[in-house]
């Protein structure tokens, strides 16, 4: 469905793996290019945010169709990344998002599953 999306969010770096924590977002970044040349993802997008005293330092918005993007995210290749990630940024994490045609079919399930217990 159109708008299925994974969000990987990372916090601040772990001082003292400054220049590991280039090399694996470089090697992240490429993972989900040969993703996106094989078909498999749509699109991905890496966000960084500028420091605003927070946990969140960044993300990447991965977009697909859900069952793809939940064979990914259940991958060999894509568990090992989010574990070298988290060696060298503290709070990563991975969680289903939903932009488009699938945030419409999860406001609409929230407004039946709303109306039922109204």
């Amino acid at each position: 469905m159109a708008g299925d999306a994974l969000l990987l969010g990372w916090g601040p770096i772990v001082r003292g793996r400054e220049l590991k924590g280039l090399e694996v977002f470089q090697e992240t970044l490429e993972y989900y290019g040969k993703l996106q040349q094989e078909g498999k993802i749509e699109s991905f997008e890496p966000i960084l945010l500028e420091p605003h005293g927070g946990d969140l330092g960044g993300f990447v918005l991965i977009r697909g169709e859900r069952g793809a993007l939940d064979q990914i995210a259940a991958s060999a290749d894509f568990r090992r990344l989010v574990a070298r990630a988290g060696s060298v940024v503290d709070n990563v994490g991975v969680i289903a998002a939903y932009g488009g045609e699938a945030l419409a079919q999860q406001m609409a399930i929230f407004r039946t599953v709303s109306e039922e217990l109204a």
